[in-house]
């Protein structure tokens, strides 16, 4: 039963190609190790035609490291799936860059997974996030206060690259699809630590919530993150439209938009395009804070001679003469 509806998911979202080779994040949990021996079934019963490569991220933390990545080692040796390892001072890596030691696990694995990508002339790269996953990752950006992209989730394909092929797949069901094919999954004890905020919404409040309140959240959130991101989507194309018409001029460190077109939009889509030019110039939008887009959208507003706001130090915006001016600074 799981299998198929993998194979759903995998054609839904169009996530995986004939032909193509896929990288596969796996750290031996049951997760990841339900996904690529479910993937290692499906090409070799021929219902997909595709590679598999196997990437393995030692972080160097927990006293049973080593032994996972034996544990991981030894799979893929027995199903002759070749295998990639890295070894990284998570801890060590989180401090000098002054971040939490979650952040910094995620981008020392997903910076592997993307050298390997290109290492192997690989296509995609696949991680083994679940129904439970995109539930969790929905209540934390509603805790911290996020507006509809936070609520939407996780995406089963971004940018045709990065996949979810267990997205619509319950951890109930990847336990019973474990036991059932024998795997025995590693444990990662630190998932019941309750000291990550995730581990808090997965441990704490999920089960509080199914006992007081909805015994089908799960269910429930990803039904409303899916909702939501249809709506996200039609936004985000109504957005770029936006952005087109109103454009005067773009080049690598500038982009000129049109003041007068921008100031005719309802408030929804000018905080969407100037997070949008933003983008386009810096790539990231991650330290551009609510305030600072009601400051520039009250600044296009006032249109008062020559003033200008500079949310971070890495771009300023100018607005003068009937025009906005983003530049990079």
């Amino acid at each position: 039963m799981l299998k198929e509806k993998v194979i759903e998911t995998i054609k839904k979202y169009n996530l995986i190609n004939e032909g193509e080779k896929i990288v596969v994040g796996v750290s031996g949990g049951p997760d990841s190790l339900c996904l690529i021996n479910v993937l290692d079934e499906i090409r070799k019963e021929g219902k997909i035609k595709f590679d598999l490569v196997v990437c393995h991220v030692n972080h160097m933390i927990r006293e049973e490291a080593e032994s996972d990545e034996k544990f991981v080692y030894n799979y893929c040796e027995e199903k002759h799936i070749p295998i990639f390892i890295e070894h990284k001072k998570v801890v060590e890596v989180a401090k000098s860059k002054k971040i939490g030691t979650e952040e910094a696990g995620r981008e020392i694995r997903y910076n592997f997974f993307n050298e390997i990508l290109k290492k192997t002339n690989a296509n995609k790269i696949a991680t083994a996030h679940t129904k439970n996953d995109n539930a969790e990752t929905v209540l934390m950006n509603l805790i911290r206060g996020s507006g509809l992209s936070g609520i939407k989730g996780i995406k089963p394909n971004r940018d045709d690259i990065y996949i979810k092929p267990l997205i619509d797949i319950s951890r109930n069901e990847i336990e019973e699809y474990c036991e059932n094919n024998k795997l025995e999954p590693r444990h990662d004890k630190t998932n019941d630590e309750n000291i990550y905020t995730r581990n808090k919404v997965r441990n704490i409040l999920i089960p509080l919530i199914k006992e007081e309140f909805n015994p089908n959240i799960i269910d429930t959130i990803d039904r409303l993150s899916k909702l939501v991101d249809k709506e996200n989507d039609y936004l985000d194309k109504v957005t770029k439209k936006t952005y087109e018409k109103i454009l005067i001029k773009e080049e690598k460190l500038e982009i000129i938009l049109d003041l007068k077109g921008f100031n005719k939009e309802e408030e929804v889509i000018k905080s969407r395009v100037i997070l949008y030019t933003i983008k386009r110039l810096l790539g990231t939008t991650s330290s551009i804070q609510k305030i600072h887009i009601e400051n520039i959208i009250n600044l296009c507003q006032k249109n008062i001679g020559n003033k200008y706001l500079t949310p971070n130090k890495n771009i300023k915006i100018l607005v003068n003469k009937g025009k906005m001016y983003f530049f990079v600074t």
